[in-house]
């Protein structure tokens, strides 16, 4: 349809740009002789005279020659280079436009391309828009497309007033040459231009087809019907919305909108949220006479739902009905996907009903609509029904389909189902998008079925597709977890050699993995791995080797790694002082770690409740209880509440040194200040207890702990047995025996030792064989200590056959005995020779 001029612009003067005078050529066909006058503009209208009769004949001339080139079939190089050279391209100009209609256009062409091309004649632009009118006339459109693109890219040799804005003077020149005669050729210059920009200049954005639509509308000149209804949708395809409301807003005064146009310019409005407008618009519509279609309908009921105005849309649904327009596939799939998104089931199957007593089959997208608006709410068996329907209606699930049940069936943990599904899309060469990956790894790695999450995972790497940076963390540190070290240090190169490098964080996972498990020299070679692939550093990585290091008493490594730390740039943190002072603590070290406790709050850096424990615990084991508690109350006046590790350290220290006094004082002030104390304080408090002799509060202690929902464990009854070993009361240690025994506490190596050495100091050494021979039958392997306590135990009671046969197991499983012990039975061998020689 095309377009109306509703609005007749002032006349424009088609050469108004022309500024300097012409030159006039004379043509004499027989001498081939050329002579250049040139003649002023008068500023007044001159008298008749035979100069000017004389210039009507050169324009003559000049137009018979310029004719006689174009209209030869046969292009002669020559002659074009010779006109040429006495020619301006406002002469030509001037007749091209007069000549134009009578001429062929692709002998036009052709000497527009020789002149341009070989020459580098510079046409004006409107030249170049005569000469595109004349190729649209005669339905060469190809051709003009080529010509119109080169001339706005650049591509031709002409004279642009602004090189910047091309496409507005082509639009401009288009415009004044559309008064000539066939307005139907104008119009169809404008399609092409319109069409061009919205596709050939589509990469620089709408503004260059804008700016056409603008220059032409200004006019009051439009492209058809048909070219607008593009220009539009092409708008509104590629989400420039306000540029739509432009246009349209332009359009519906400038030309009568059809029902597409007025459908697109309601899809601008909802797509931008704009539903009351498209509302307004629909009514409008309506009232102008133009019915809407079921396109018009569609677009509008979207809006509403993606709005949530769902009763709206479904009165428009009606009244569609009502209006004599069938409801689409599309209109309910628009209404079902809204409705599952919230998530009113029930009402989306009404709908699906409605629609299959119309006759209108499902399709799979509906299908698939459905199935994963039920997975999403995790409502995986109601999405499986709905897969087997779409099975009986022979509509075969695509890979949507499957991607939609793999997340209902991680969504309810059903991870074996979810991994089958994932396998028979890969065996089927299905794709499968990442978030299917993801979540079967998620679930698998839940489950911890790391090893299986890392075959889907390497099956991603493969497909150059990055896993989630924090699933990747869950399965490297899962991998660590269940000693598969070297399959993680393998996924971690993987991902590097596929330039999918593992971020800080999974790196960090991997590190301390390895460190974790004591495989500390592979992991000083990740981070080295780490270093030379440009993953960032930061101290969690070294803190996590630094403690390694610590943990394996090699505190000259950790200051190394510290110094290592520093010169890549990584400032130590608080973090790798309190690994520093815990390892020198553990050492002994209590002056080094003085200080390093200076040196870190020189620096700055605020110290925390595990800084104060790291230091609190060195001076414990260093035998400094007092300046332990005068920082434990240093660390109360900073503001710092004390975490049960701090409490327990002290309260194992005074326990240790018999001032049980002080470790219930400190057991009541955890407990007003809310913190309980745990089976660690009550063994402590017991081995205070029963190092000194108080028996009956230490047993009282086990009630105490019952009584907290502590039930004490196989070190609280050990430090009992201890106590009442120290007694000689073994009765009472048999006693304790049956007690743990009723509670299914087995005793260990240590309590079984503890025992021994108390039947061995009561003289009763046949009972100590006899825990002996228990302790090997229920599988404890006996240590040093325990063979010592033994021997000493013969040797007491004079039994020396007894300790040389126990001293030949011993030399049979390389455990050394003390240097009392050892000496004891060599001073008796002379005797055992002696008795055996008798023999």
């Amino acid at each position: 349809m095309d377009v109306r001029r509703l609005k007749i612009p002032k006349t424009i003067a088609i050469f108004s740009h022309i500024k300097r005078p012409l030159t006039c050529v004379i043509y004499t066909a027989a001498s081939d002789q050329i002579s250049e006058t040139l003649h002023q503009t008068p500023s007044k209208q001159p008298k008749p005279s035979s100069e000017s009769k004389q210039q009507k004949v050169f324009d003559l001339n000049l137009r018979k020659w310029v004719t006689s080139v174009l209209s030869n079939p046969h292009v002669d190089s020559l002659k074009i280079k010779d006109l040429l050279t006495h020619l301006t391209p406002q002469q030509f100009d001037a007749i091209f436009l007069e000549i134009h209609s009578s001429l062929k256009p692709l002998n036009a062409l052709k000497f527009f391309h020789l002149a341009s091309g070989s020459y580098g004649f510079s046409f004006s632009v409107q030249s170049y828009c005569t000469l595109l009118r004349l190729l649209v006339s005669s339905n060469h459109d190809d051709a003009a497309r080529l010509l119109l693109i080169r001339l706005i890219d650049g591509k031709l040799p002409a004279l642009f007033d602004c090189p910047q804005q091309k496409h507005v003077e082509v639009a401009v020149s288009l415009a004044e040459l559309s008064r000539l005669s066939d307005f139907g050729v104008a119009v169809r210059t404008f399609d092409l231009l319109v069409h061009l920009c919205c596709t050939q200049l589509k990469n620089v954005g709408f503004d260059v087809a804008l700016d056409v639509f603008r220059s032409l509308a200004s006019r009051g000149l439009y492209p058809s019907l048909k070219t607008c209804n593009f220009l539009l949708s092409s708008l509104v395809k590629e989400n420039e919305l306000w540029k739509s409301y432009e246009v349209f807003g332009v359009l519906k005064d400038g030309v009568k909108p059809d029902v597409y146009l007025f459908s697109t310019a309601i899809n601008a409005f909802c797509k931008g949220g704009r539903v009351d407008e498209a509302k307004e618009l629909f009514r409008k519509m309506e009232n102008l006479g133009v019915v809407p279609n079921v396109v018009t309908y569609n677009n509008l009921i979207h809006g509403l739902c993606r709005n949530g105005n769902l009763e709206d849309a479904f009165r428009l649904k009606e009244e569609m009905i009502l209006n004599g327009v069938k409801p689409s596939i599309v209109t309910y799939s628009i209404i079902i996907n809204c409705l599952m998104k919230l998530e009113k089931y029930d009402e989306a199957d009404c709908v699906l009903k409605e629609m299959s007593n119309k006759g209108l089959v499902p399709n799979e997208v509906m299908y698939n609509t459905i199935i994963n608006g039920h997975c999403s709410a995790g409502n995986i068996q109601k999405a499986l029904k709905v897969r087997d329907e779409m099975l009986r209606k022979g509509i075969l699930p695509n890979s949507v389909t499957c991607n939609s049940l793999i997340k209902g069936f991680c969504k309810v943990n059903q991870a074996s189902h979810a991994e089958e599904l994932l396998e028979e899309m890969l065996l089927h060469g299905l794709s499968v998008n990442p978030g299917s990956f993801n979540n079967v790894v998620l679930v698998l790695c839940t489950n911890s079925r790391f090893f299986s999450a890392l075959r889907f995972t390497k099956e991603m790497i493969l497909r150059s597709l990055k896993p989630n940076d924090g699933l990747l963390t869950t399965l490297i540190g899962g991998l660590c977890k269940e000693g598969k070290h070297s399959e993680a240090v393998e996924l971690w190169h993987m991902l590097l050699m596929k330039g999918l490098t593992a971020n800080t964080v999974t790196s960090n996972a991997l590190i301390h993995g390895l460190c974790e498990a004591g495989k500390i020299q592979e992991a000083v070679r990740m981070l080295k791995a780490m270093l030379d692939s440009g993953v960032q550093i930061d101290s969690m990585t070294y803190n996590s080797l630094i403690c390694a290091f610590c943990k394996d008493g090699n505190l000259d490594g950790a200051f190394m790694l510290r110094e290592e730390m520093v010169k890549q740039g990584s400032a130590p943190d608080i973090s790798t002082y309190n690994v520093l002072l815990h390892g020198l603590g553990e050492k002994g070290k209590i002056d080094e770690a003085l200080l390093l406790w200076d040196e870190c709050r020189s620096k700055g850096l605020v110290c925390d409740i595990y800084t104060y424990g790291a230091l609190i615990n060195g001076l414990c084991k260093a035998d400094k209880l007092g300046k332990g508690r005068d920082l434990f109350h240093e660390m109360l006046r900073q503001g710092l509440v004390p975490n049960i590790i701090v409490y327990n350290t002290l309260i194992g220290a005074y326990c240790r040194n018999g001032n049980v006094t002080e470790a219930l004082k400190l057991r009541d002030d955890m407990r007003s200040r809310g913190i309980l104390p745990n089976v660690v304080t009550y063994s402590s408090l017991i081995h205070g207890m029963s190092n000194i002799g108080l028996m009956e509060d230490a047993m009282n202690l086990t009630d105490v702990m019952r009584t907290e929902g502590v039930p004490p464990d196989v070190v609280c009854y050990t430090a009992l047995i201890g106590g009442y070993c120290k007694l000689g009361q073994m009765d009472k240690v048999r006693s304790i025996l049956q007690e743990m025994s009723s509670h299914n506490i087995n005793p260990n190596k240590i309590t079984y030792t503890v025992i021994i050495d108390g039947y061995c100091q009561a003289g009763k050494v046949k009972v100590a064989k006899e825990f002996f021979a228990e302790m090997v039958q229920k599988g404890i392997t006996p240590d040093s200590v325990t063979y010592n306590v033994l021997t000493k135990g013969f040797l007491k009671e004079g039994e020396v056959e007894e300790a040389f046969s126990l001293l030949d197991r011993i030399s049979l499983t390389g455990v050394g005995l003390d240097e009392v012990a050892y000496t004891s039975l060599v001073n008796l061998l002379p005797r055992r020779s002696a008795s055996a020689n008798q023999e």
